[in-house]
C-alpha cells in the first residue's frame, strides 16, 4: 500500500510539475527524509486574475476558421471543442450551463442562453451570452446545439477568448 501510496504522489507530482514555476519545482523535489513530495500551493486553480490574463491572449490563427455568410461576409470564428478545449487548459475548474432556450412563436429559430462560471482561488465569476440559430443557417447539427454553441463561444468571449477576432476589422 505504501508504494501504491508513493507512486501516486510521483505521478501527481509529475502532472503538476508541468505547469509549476521553476522556484515551484524547486519546491517539489523529494526530501530524503519524507516519502511525499511538497506540492505547490498554487495546484491546478489559480487567482481569477491569472485565468484572465490567459484567456485574453491571441488564439493562434491555426485554429481559427472562417464561415461564408450568404450576404458575401466572411466570418471568423472559434470552433466551440476547441473554445472548450482552452477553457480547459487555461481554467480547468470552470463550469457551463444552458439557462433557458426559447423557440420563436413560427419554430423556424431558437435562442439560447449560456453561462460560464470561472473558479479561481480567490474568487469565482461568471458571463452569460445568448446565441440564436435558424433553420437557414447552413451546417451540421440541429438549432439548440448551434444556439447553444455560439452562446457558448460569446460567454466565453466575454472573459476575453477569443476577442480579438472582434476587434481586428476596427485597425
Amino acid at each position: 500500500m505504501a508504494l501504491r501510496s508513493s507512486v501516486l504522489n510521483r505521478v501527481r507530482l509529475w502532472q503538476r510539475s508541468f505547469s509549476a514555476k521553476a522556484s515551484d519545482r524547486e519546491r517539489m523535489m523529494f526530501d530524503s527524509d519524507r516519502e511525499t513530495p511538497e506540492l505547490p500551493t498554487s495546484g491546478i486553480s489559480r487567482p481569477l486574475c491569472e485565468i484572465l490574463k490567459e484567456l485574453n491572449k491571441k488564439v493562434p490563427d491555426s485554429l481559427i476558421k472562417f464561415r461564408h455568410e450568404p450576404n458575401g461576409f466572411s466570418l471568423k470564428y472559434i470552433p466551440w471543442h476547441i473554445v472548450n478545449r482552452i477553457m480547459n487548459l487555461h481554467a480547468p475548474e470552470w463550469s457551463g450551463e444552458v439557462r433557458s432556450i426559447t423557440y420563436s412563436s413560427d419554430g423556424k429559430s431558437v435562442s439560447v442562453v449560456y453561462r460560464v462560471t470561472i473558479y479561481g482561488t480567490d474568487a469565482e465569476i461568471y458571463r452569460e451570452s445568448t446565441g440564436t440559430a435558424s433553420v437557414d443557417d447552413p451546417g451540421y447539427g440541429d438549432l439548440v446545439q448551434k444556439a447553444e454553441g455560439m452562446a457558448f463561444r460569446r460567454a466565453c468571449a466575454r472573459f476575453g477568448l477569443g476577442l480579438h477576432l472582434y476587434h481586428e476589422d476596427m485597425s
